[in-house]
């Protein structure tokens, strides 16, 4: 067994995950569904219908009834709450990170956004919907501005356009452009050599 299968059994024993049609009930219960799936995956393979989309790199920071940054709906911590990634695997462990923030009732749903397909629950088909506005999108922190949202044409109220990106959908880009910064700052390359 590998050290992430070992891994995986180890923290879904904290868990009451739930089968498709059990998470279905929940959220009709109340229960907030959350796709935590890449953009890609979303656009590729469709969408549930209702379920809030965040982010994985900002899930903490959104579901966190006590922070600055959460969403409306994270409004307790007995707040249940279901996460679902494509398979079941990535949703696990952001489910016990919940439970560690302090969201007992968090879980996942077993056999993720595939399982709840398979089983004739709603989705809406690939490429059929547009993104979520950013009122639901939640890949920010509510004070870092969308530079793609900024006026192409300068006015006295607005900043120049400047070319930007939504964290968490362009990370490669992100990454290596930390990664020139670090080493031009340790003198390892000419810092005229970063874009």
């Amino acid at each position: 067994m590998s050290a992430i299968d070992r891994l995986l059994a180890r923290e879904r024993s904290a868990l009451r995950r739930l089968e498709p049609k059990e998470a279905r009930r929940a959220v009709d219960r109340g229960a907030l569904l959350v796709d935590i799936r890449p953009v890609t995956d979303r656009e590729a393979e469709g969408e549930v219908p209702g379920a809030l989309v965040i982010d994985r790199n900002v899930l903490e920071w959104r579901l966190d009834p006590t922070g600055p940054d959460r969403i409306p709906e994270a409004d307790s911590t007995d707040r249940h709450i279901v996460l679902f990634c494509n398979e079941g695997y990535a949703s696990s462990l952001a489910a016990v990170g919940l439970h560690r923030l302090g969201l007992p009732r968090a879980t996942d749903l077993v056999g993720g956004f595939r399982a709840w397909k398979a089983d004739g629950l709603p989705v809406t088909p690939p490429h059929s919907r547009p993104s979520p506005p950013p009122s639901r999108a939640f890949s920010r922190p509510e004070n870092e501005k969308d530079m793609s949202e900024t006026p192409s044409t300068p006015t006295p109220e607005s900043p120049p356009a400047r070319r930007g990106f939504r964290i968490g959908e362009d990370w490669a880009a992100t990454l290596t452009g930390l990664v020139l910064l670090g080493l031009a700052l340790a003198g390892v390359i000419p810092a005229g050599l970063i874009p």
